[in-house]
């Protein structure tokens, strides 16, 4: 008989909302350097994913532990999964740059690693009907879902839990126990967390879920939900890969129960932040090393057959339900429009959007089409990408991005605007302002560059 499989796949994003600029190379050593050292030292395998910037700035800061994620990929020990080149919530930005952001990623991850990745992965499995299209454009094989946002997309399930999307709602992460609760005798369910499904345009789709990920989560870090007295043990872990080791005998061959921030191996990342609202930022906790280790050896203990993901792609099932998505949610039963509905946002996007508009606009008196900018119009590209980053405009009130994280997305769109200008100049049709006036965004950008640098940021005295 075939040992059932199990899919680790920790994520890095360097852009972390409140991770300060000079501290990107300690989580580089402190968090993804050591899960590197325990993949090479130990019998196991995973994916791992992490946006492009994150790969280049590993290569400018710490070249040592690209080498050996490098070392990784080579051996077969870890899968690269590619994300965007920024960490932004897809399902609020324009598909064309979602998809130039997309394509240029797999060209780092294949520069530095010396492999093209086939799996994706979607930040914040934030979600709009067309991602599905975007991924398979780029020319990837499958990508990572969120199984959540699936099950609550059936009515049945929505009722039974009592799980509701708000925008205004951070998410529902520490409740979605309730949809494990409902779905583990319902096979119908099941299956699609068990086995790789394909989507109705032909992407294989693998899932994920908090039911699994968030129980791994609080063990990490030693901490209570708030809700008992005592932390997870390693015995709740072990009952848990028994349950799911059941329901993959009866329903498919694997199962992916961590597909959740790097950065919590080995540092407390946004812990604190997310559940408790406190300001305590990228914290050490070498515990969680050792706990993830706990976990990998638990799984193998409890008869599981480690897996990357595109091992578990042969067998697939039809999955018709994907388009049933509801538009705007994102992972841990929250919503992509909440990112899309914090002040930052409100004040940033629009801008965003003025300055895409020229970009396309520029283009077309140029002759030029979005696969085929000039070198100043690519540039005007990537740096509005960058400004787009969602780490900038989450999370809402009463905590707060760090003032550097807006910062740099205004720098990137002071940028963005001098390159338009620059292709304006070069394609001489600088005095062409009715198409697209650089001086007068500048003034815009100005105006909410005063805005937001007026406001006091979470964690500031």
């Amino acid at each position: 008989m075939n040992k059932p499989k199990v899919i680790f796949l920790p994520h890095a994003n360097i852009q972390y909302s409140q991770l300060a600029p000079e501290k990107r190379e300690w989580v580089m050593r402190n968090c993804y350097e050591k899960l590197f050292d325990l993949i090479l030292d130990g019998d196991y395998k995973i994916g791992f994913e992490a946006s492009g910037i994150t790969i280049d700035e590993m290569a400018k800061k710490a070249p040592d532990v690209l080498a050996k994620l490098r070392k990784l990929v080579k051996t077969g020990k870890v899968e690269p999964v590619c994300s965007p080149y920024i960490h932004f919530m897809l399902a609020n930005i324009p598909k064309e740059v979602c998809l130039d952001s997309l394509k240029y990623s797999m060209e780092v991850w294949e520069k530095h690693t010396g492999k093209r990745p086939e799996i994706g992965w979607n930040p914040e499995c934030g979600w709009t009907g067309y991602i599905p299209d975007v991924y398979k454009e780029a020319g990837l094989k499958a990508l990572i879902m969120d199984a959540d946002s699936l099950m609550l997309s059936f009515d049945e399930i929505r009722k039974a839990t009592g799980l509701e999307y708000d925008v205004a709602g951070h998410s529902n992460k520490n409740h979605l126990f309730k949809i494990e609760e409902y779905i583990k005798d319902k096979n119908e369910f099941l299956k699609f967390i068990t086995n790789a499904s394909v989507a109705p345009n032909g992407l294989k789709m693998i899932f994920r879920s908090d039911c699994m990920a968030n129980l791994l989560l609080w063990y990490l870090m030693g901490a209570t939900e708030g809700l008992r007295d005592e932390p997870i043990n390693m015995d709740e872990i072990k009952t848990m890969f028994e349950n799911w080791k059941e329901r993959i005998a009866r329903t498919g061959s694997f199962i992916m129960p961590y597909a959740e921030d790097a950065e919590y191996i080995g540092s407390s990342a946004y812990f604190y932040v997310k559940q408790f609202n406190q300001a305590r930022f990228f914290e050490e906790e070498p515990k969680s090393v050792e706990r993830f280790k706990e976990i990998l050896d638990a799984a193998k203990n409890a008869g599981y057959e480690f897996a990357l993901p595109s091992e578990v792609l042969d067998n697939t099932i039809e999955n018709p339900y994907v388009d049933n998505i509801e538009n705007g949610v994102a992972w841990h039963g929250g919503t992509a429009k909440a990112w899309a509905n914090t002040e930052y946002s409100r004040i940033m996007d629009p801008v965003c959007i003025a300055v895409f508009n020229g970009i396309k606009a520029v283009a077309e008196k140029l002759n030029q089409d979005l696969n085929s900018l000039d070198i100043n119009l690519n540039n005007a590209m990537k740096a509005l990408a960058s400004a787009w980053v969602s780490d900038s405009r989450w999370p809402p009130a009463p905590t707060s991005p760090g003032r550097f994280n807006v910062r740099e997305s205004l720098d990137d769109l002071y940028s963005a605007n001098d390159f338009i200008a620059k292709a304006m100049e070069d394609g001489k049709i600088a005095e062409k302002k009715g198409i697209y006036s650089p001086s007068l965004m500048k003034t815009q950008i100005a105006a909410i560059d005063k805005l937001l640098m007026e406001k006091k940021y979470f964690g500031e005295e």
